[in-house]
């Protein structure tokens, strides 16, 4: 798996990633794939997965993909627009988020996300709007 070394100096466990649990199984420059538990951190208060978190997921898994595809030195992405639909509910396990890019341009991409559980089932769909930004 390649590293994260884009993310040199930076201590996961410190940003929301490591807050909500979220692990690194597959890491290329045309798919991402993270997984994240279910449980207190990442529920609301009726004990279902909190639609915040699978967005953060979401989310996550897109702007690792991005990164991926970018020079660190250079540029660095940012979520410029997310939307998700919530198709199941789930309690408890663990969910996988895969990230697939639709569109990989010079100054945004777009990425698809499905999250989905243990037995494959669709959890949520989420499309993500990144921004190529330059560093100065």
């Amino acid at each position: 798996m390649k590293e994260l070394n884009l993310l040199d100096g930076i201590d996961l466990e410190q940003t929301l990633i490591g807050a909500l649990g979220i692990t690194f199984k597959e890491l290329d420059r045309d798919k991402v794939v993270c997984e994240m538990p279910v449980g207190p951190k990442t529920v609301q208060p009726m004990g279902l997965l909190h639609g915040g978190a699978s967005v953060a997921l979401a989310e996550t898994a897109a702007s690792i993909a991005a990164a991926l595809n970018l020079n660190p030195k250079t540029h660095y992405p940012v979520g410029l627009e997310i939307n998700a639909n919530h198709i199941r509910g789930k309690k408890d396990g663990v969910v996988t988020a895969t990230a697939v890019p639709f569109h990989k341009g010079r100054t945004s991409m777009v990425w698809d996300i499905q999250i989905t559980d243990e037995e494959g089932k669709l959890i949520s769909i989420s499309r993500c709007t990144i921004a190529v930004v330059e560093k100065r």
